[in-house]
């Protein structure tokens, strides 16, 4: 199956390409973006992802372009460590596309989809705990928390109860045992989104940190950007999408009403670190739903790095969340 990065062209524009120029990929996946920036003549290019199934895609890579290509196994926060790696010091583009790809998504022993039955894993690398762990393991409170906090599911507390009585009886390890289940407590007169949809997504959300872990990426790239240097995020829900829009208003406005998940440095004299480009996020054309349904919910931000400190970040937290490495020690 071929997996098409979503709105190429848009952030290939957005990157300002050039010759010279030093770009990283934080989501190198299949190679889609990675593939269209060393097309550009010249560019030298960083791939990072934490996925240790995407090396096949990488060496390919490899044997086309060479030492202008370099891969890195590794999540969002080890950006700055891998662009030491590489002996760079600042880069002329970021681009980050958020969320699950596709190409996991299409893999059933990863654990990502109810569509088809599979092993309860959803882990984007290869360590840590898996979801079937926080399903076993965590109380009834913390998985109502998990599941509204990073699913916004309204019947959080339904479908905690509903897995604590299940697991009772017998461990939940597999994506067809806990969509069932889901079914089952959330589904009465369901009929577009499947019930266990959005506790699915907040599984995925806090197996991997992808919260905390995009937070970190888009302040570590605020660092390594040379000024005029441009960052690019392709964001697929609202929670991804609200991290990222309060971002890039946090560091190129003045200080306003605050974000739930972004600090704020009230008092402090403020000196903008990036430049907007564009007021709102530009979203896929109706060519590319129609060809790619996955795209609908794409939404893209960029800016201009200003030559300007990085402001000084904070960590990205969310109150009563249970512990990842907490739940790793019980393993």
């Amino acid at each position: 199956m071929i997996h098409a990065p979503v709105m190429l062209d848009e952030v290939c524009e957005a990157l300002d390409l050039h010759a010279g120029g030093r770009y990283v990929d934080c989501t190198f996946g299949a190679g889609g973006y990675s593939r269209a920036i060393l097309d550009t003549s010249g560019t030298s290019l960083l791939a990072l992802d934490r996925d240790p199934g995407v090396r096949p895609h990488a060496g390919g890579l490899s044997a086309k372009f060479g030492d202008r290509f370099t891969f890195a196994q590794t999540p969002f926060s080890g950006l700055e460590a891998a662009i030491a790696g590489r002996g760079w010091d600042r880069v002329h583009g970021v681009v980050l596309d958020i969320g699950v790809s596709s190409m996991q998504i299409d893999q059933p022993e990863r654990g990502f989809s109810f569509m088809r039955d599979g092993p309860l894993d959803m882990r984007m690398g290869d360590t840590g705990p898996t979801a079937a762990d926080a399903v076993n393991m965590l109380s009834a409170d913390e998985l109502s928390t998990i599941f509204r906090t990073f699913g916004e599911e309204r019947g959080a507390r339904r479908a905690a109860a509903a897995i604590v009585r299940a697991r009772a009886e017998a461990p939940i390890i597999t994506t067809g045992m806990l969509a069932e289940l889901m079914a089952k407590t959330l589904g009465a007169g369901w009929q577009k989104i499947h019930p266990a949809t959005r506790v699915f997504q907040a599984l995925r959300i806090y197996i991997n940190d992808e919260l905390g872990e995009l937070a970190r990426a888009l302040c570590a790239a605020e660092r390594v950007l040379a000024p005029a240097g441009r960052l690019v995020v392709v964001a697929f829900h609202s929670l991804e999408d609200r991290i990222v829009k309060q971002f890039f208003r946090k560091r190129s406005e003045a200080p306003g009403q605050g974000s739930r998940h972004l600090p704020q440095d009230a008092g402090e004299p403020f000196s903008p670190s990036f430049s907007l480009l564009g007021r709102k996020a530009v979203k896929p054309s109706e060519t590319e739903v129609k060809t790619n349904p996955r795209a609908r919910s794409a939404r893209l931000r960029a800016g201009v790095r200003l030559d300007t400190p990085a402001f000084d970040a904070k960590p990205l937290i969310f109150p009563a969340i249970p512990d990842l490495y907490a739940l790793e020690a019980l393993l």
